[in-house]
């Protein structure tokens, strides 16, 4: 049986819970289109087996599995969105903290 990546073991909750909602959501998105578990998987190129742990969330399923999923459902554009450095304003704080800090 293969280990677990460390990193699985470890995962915040705010990650398991986003990770939970994105499964959930997909599995929402699926059935609204009325689409079979076998269809579904079939169509990504995966077994049942990984689509259901997709759709619970399961931090172990690659993230090409969740992006083919954004993709079937034409949402691919949205995942380069997450980390748009116009959107980062943490990091736009610290940029004007440290042009603040040289005046």
């Amino acid at each position: 049986m293969p280990r677990k990546a460390s990193i699985v073991l470890a995962l915040p909750r705010d990650v398991e819970q986003a990770l939970m909602a994105l499964g959930e959501r997909l599995m929402f998105a699926r059935k609204r289109r009325k689409e079979t578990l076998a269809s579904f998987a079939e169509r990504l190129s995966i077994s049942v087996p990984t689509l259901m742990k997709m759709e619970r969330g399961n931090p172990t399923v690659s993230i090409a599995v969740y992006a083919t999923a954004l993709w079937a459902f034409g949402r691919i554009k949205s995942l380069p969105e997450i980390v748009d450095p116009l959107l980062d304003d943490k990091a736009i704080e610290l940029e004007i903290a440290r042009i603040k800090k040289r005046r």
